[in-house]
Protein backbone atom coordinates (compact mmCIF):
# COMPACT_ATOMS: atom_id res chain seq x y z
CA UNK A 1 0.00 0.00 0.00
CA UNK A 2 2.88 2.36 0.74
CA UNK A 3 4.49 1.64 -2.63
CA UNK A 4 1.16 2.14 -4.40
CA UNK A 5 0.73 5.49 -2.65
CA UNK A 6 4.29 6.57 -3.48
CA UNK A 7 3.86 5.61 -7.14
CA UNK A 8 0.54 7.45 -7.31
CA UNK A 9 2.18 10.58 -5.85
CA UNK A 10 4.70 10.47 -8.71
CA UNK A 11 2.03 9.84 -11.36
CA UNK A 12 3.21 6.30 -12.20
CA UNK A 13 -0.20 4.74 -12.80
CA UNK A 14 1.04 1.30 -13.90
CA UNK A 15 3.41 0.93 -10.95
CA UNK A 16 0.74 2.12 -8.53
CA UNK A 17 -1.86 -0.30 -9.91
CA UNK A 18 0.65 -3.18 -9.78
CA UNK A 19 1.59 -2.45 -6.17
CA UNK A 20 -2.07 -2.16 -5.17
CA UNK A 21 -2.82 -5.44 -6.93
CA UNK A 22 -0.02 -7.11 -4.96
CA UNK A 23 -1.48 -5.73 -1.72
CA UNK A 24 -5.02 -6.83 -2.62
CA UNK A 25 -3.67 -10.23 -3.64
CA UNK A 26 -2.54 -10.80 -0.05
CA UNK A 27 -5.67 -9.39 1.54
CA UNK A 28 -8.99 -7.78 0.68
CA UNK A 29 -9.07 -4.33 2.26
CA UNK A 30 -6.28 -2.72 0.14
CA UNK A 31 -8.65 -2.83 -2.84
CA UNK A 32 -10.71 -0.16 -1.06
CA UNK A 33 -7.86 2.29 -1.76
CA UNK A 34 -8.63 2.10 -5.47
CA UNK A 35 -10.83 5.26 -5.67
CA UNK A 36 -8.52 7.69 -3.80
CA UNK A 37 -5.37 6.32 -5.44
CA UNK A 38 -6.97 6.73 -8.85
CA UNK A 39 -7.72 10.39 -8.11
CA UNK A 40 -4.28 10.95 -6.59
CA UNK A 41 -2.51 9.59 -9.65
CA UNK A 42 -4.87 11.49 -11.96
CA UNK A 43 -4.18 14.78 -10.18
CA UNK A 44 -0.44 14.29 -10.45
CA UNK A 45 -0.64 13.54 -14.17
CA UNK A 46 -3.01 16.44 -14.79
CA UNK A 47 -0.74 18.87 -12.97
CA UNK A 48 2.06 18.03 -15.41
CA UNK A 49 0.05 18.80 -18.50
CA UNK A 50 1.11 22.03 -20.12
CA UNK A 51 -2.40 22.79 -21.35
CA UNK A 52 -3.96 22.43 -17.92
CA UNK A 53 -5.09 26.04 -17.84
CA UNK A 54 -6.61 25.94 -21.32
CA UNK A 55 -8.43 22.64 -20.93
CA UNK A 56 -12.17 22.92 -20.34
CA UNK A 57 -14.06 21.30 -17.50
CA UNK A 58 -15.79 18.87 -19.87
CA UNK A 59 -12.48 17.71 -21.33
CA UNK A 60 -11.03 17.25 -17.84
CA UNK A 61 -14.07 15.20 -16.83
CA UNK A 62 -13.73 12.96 -19.90
CA UNK A 63 -10.03 12.52 -19.22
CA UNK A 64 -10.80 11.59 -15.61
CA UNK A 65 -13.29 8.92 -16.68
CA UNK A 66 -10.93 7.44 -19.26
CA UNK A 67 -8.01 7.49 -16.82
CA UNK A 68 -10.09 5.83 -14.09
CA UNK A 69 -11.10 3.07 -16.52
CA UNK A 70 -7.46 2.49 -17.50
CA UNK A 71 -6.26 2.49 -13.89
CA UNK A 72 -8.97 0.10 -12.67
CA UNK A 73 -8.47 -2.15 -15.72
CA UNK A 74 -4.73 -2.30 -15.06
CA UNK A 75 -5.40 -3.20 -11.43
CA UNK A 76 -7.88 -5.94 -12.37
CA UNK A 77 -5.53 -7.38 -15.02
CA UNK A 78 -2.59 -7.56 -12.62
CA UNK A 79 -4.74 -9.06 -9.87
CA UNK A 80 -6.18 -11.60 -12.31
CA UNK A 81 -2.68 -12.57 -13.45
CA UNK A 82 -1.59 -13.10 -9.85
CA UNK A 83 -4.61 -15.25 -9.09
CA UNK A 84 -4.13 -17.19 -12.31
CA UNK A 85 -0.47 -17.77 -11.52
CA UNK A 86 -1.43 -19.08 -8.08
CA UNK A 87 -3.90 -21.47 -9.68
CA UNK A 88 -1.27 -22.71 -12.12
CA UNK A 89 1.23 -23.29 -9.30
CA UNK A 90 -1.21 -25.02 -6.93
CA UNK A 91 -3.53 -26.66 -9.45
CA UNK A 92 -6.66 -25.76 -7.46
CA UNK A 93 -8.53 -22.79 -6.00
CA UNK A 94 -8.31 -23.79 -2.35
CA UNK A 95 -5.84 -20.97 -1.74
CA UNK A 96 -8.65 -18.47 -2.42
CA UNK A 97 -10.71 -19.77 0.48
CA UNK A 98 -7.66 -19.94 2.73
CA UNK A 99 -6.64 -16.34 2.01
CA UNK A 100 -9.88 -14.47 1.31
CA UNK A 101 -12.44 -16.76 2.93
CA UNK A 102 -10.63 -16.48 6.25
CA UNK A 103 -11.09 -12.71 6.25
CA UNK A 104 -14.62 -12.77 4.90
CA UNK A 105 -15.96 -15.45 7.27
CA UNK A 106 -13.71 -14.79 10.31
CA UNK A 107 -13.39 -18.43 11.50
CA UNK A 108 -10.54 -17.73 13.96
CA UNK A 109 -11.53 -15.61 16.96
CA UNK A 110 -8.12 -15.51 18.61
CA UNK A 111 -7.73 -12.16 20.44
CA UNK A 112 -5.79 -9.53 18.51
CA UNK A 113 -5.43 -5.76 18.40
CA UNK A 114 -8.56 -5.40 16.23
CA UNK A 115 -12.22 -5.16 17.22
CA UNK A 116 -13.83 -7.97 15.27
CA UNK A 117 -12.85 -10.89 17.49
CA UNK A 118 -14.29 -9.34 20.66
CA UNK A 119 -17.57 -8.42 19.00
CA UNK A 120 -18.10 -11.83 17.46
CA UNK A 121 -17.30 -13.89 20.56
CA UNK A 122 -20.19 -12.09 22.28
CA UNK A 123 -22.62 -12.75 19.42
CA UNK A 124 -25.18 -15.49 18.91
CA UNK A 125 -24.45 -17.71 15.90
CA UNK A 126 -27.82 -16.89 14.31
CA UNK A 127 -26.74 -13.26 13.84
CA UNK A 128 -23.19 -14.00 12.71
CA UNK A 129 -23.69 -13.80 8.93
CA UNK A 130 -25.71 -10.63 9.20
CA UNK A 131 -23.09 -8.79 11.23
CA UNK A 132 -20.28 -10.08 9.02
CA UNK A 133 -21.97 -8.26 6.17
CA UNK A 134 -22.57 -5.19 8.32
CA UNK A 135 -18.94 -5.01 9.43
CA UNK A 136 -17.63 -5.33 5.87
CA UNK A 137 -20.11 -2.76 4.57
CA UNK A 138 -19.11 -0.46 7.41
CA UNK A 139 -15.43 -0.59 6.47
CA UNK A 140 -16.13 -0.41 2.73
CA UNK A 141 -18.39 2.63 3.13
CA UNK A 142 -15.47 4.83 4.19
CA UNK A 143 -13.75 4.55 0.81
CA UNK A 144 -16.31 6.32 -1.43
CA UNK A 145 -17.34 8.72 1.32
CA UNK A 146 -13.83 9.96 2.07
CA UNK A 147 -12.90 10.03 -1.61
CA UNK A 148 -15.82 12.33 -2.39
CA UNK A 149 -15.41 14.48 0.70
CA UNK A 150 -11.64 14.88 0.26
CA UNK A 151 -11.69 15.19 -3.53
CA UNK A 152 -9.16 18.04 -3.44
CA UNK A 153 -6.86 16.08 -1.11
CA UNK A 154 -6.88 12.42 -2.24
CA UNK A 155 -3.65 11.74 -0.36
CA UNK A 156 -5.44 12.69 2.87
CA UNK A 157 -8.17 10.17 2.01
CA UNK A 158 -5.52 7.47 1.57
CA UNK A 159 -3.90 8.30 4.91
CA UNK A 160 -7.23 8.30 6.75
CA UNK A 161 -8.31 5.04 5.10
CA UNK A 162 -5.07 3.34 6.13
CA UNK A 163 -5.78 4.39 9.72
CA UNK A 164 -9.32 3.06 9.46
CA UNK A 165 -8.07 -0.25 8.06
CA UNK A 166 -5.68 -0.66 10.98
CA UNK A 167 -8.66 -0.51 13.36
CA UNK A 168 -11.64 -2.01 11.56
CA UNK A 169 -10.14 -4.75 9.39
CA UNK A 170 -10.44 -8.38 10.52
CA UNK A 171 -7.25 -9.75 12.06
CA UNK A 172 -5.74 -6.31 12.54
CA UNK A 173 -2.05 -6.23 13.46
CA UNK A 174 0.56 -3.87 14.81
CA UNK A 175 2.28 -3.55 11.43
CA UNK A 176 -0.75 -1.93 9.80
CA UNK A 177 -1.16 0.42 12.75
CA UNK A 178 2.53 1.40 12.58
CA UNK A 179 2.35 2.00 8.84
CA UNK A 180 -0.73 4.19 9.16
CA UNK A 181 0.84 6.20 11.98
CA UNK A 182 4.01 6.65 9.92
CA UNK A 183 1.92 8.04 7.06
CA UNK A 184 0.70 10.81 9.36
CA UNK A 185 4.17 12.32 8.90
CA UNK A 186 3.08 13.31 5.39
CA UNK A 187 0.88 15.92 7.03
CA UNK A 188 3.29 17.13 9.67
CA UNK A 189 3.04 20.63 8.22
CA UNK A 190 -0.61 20.78 9.30
CA UNK A 191 0.34 20.87 12.95
CA UNK A 192 2.09 24.07 13.90
CA UNK A 193 5.07 23.37 16.09
CA UNK A 194 5.98 26.15 18.50
CA UNK A 195 9.16 26.14 20.53
CA UNK A 196 9.83 28.34 23.48
CA UNK A 197 13.26 29.86 23.41
CA UNK A 198 14.49 30.85 26.82
CA UNK A 199 17.32 33.35 26.86
CA UNK A 200 20.25 32.93 29.15
CA UNK A 201 19.39 35.83 31.40
CA UNK A 202 15.79 34.70 31.77
CA UNK A 203 16.93 31.19 32.59
CA UNK A 204 19.32 32.54 35.21
CA UNK A 205 16.60 34.70 36.71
Amino acid sequence: MLIATAKACSGASVGSALALALAAYNSLHPALLLPPLTLLCYDQILSRKKDKQSSSASKAYVFLISFAIRYVSTFVIFLGLLLGLSFVMTGEWTFAHAVYGTRLLLPDLTPNVGLWWYFFIEMFDSFRNFFLGVFWLHMASYSPGLTIRLRQQPLAAVVVLCGIFSIFQPYANIGDAGASMAMLGLYGHVFECKTTVVSNHTHMA
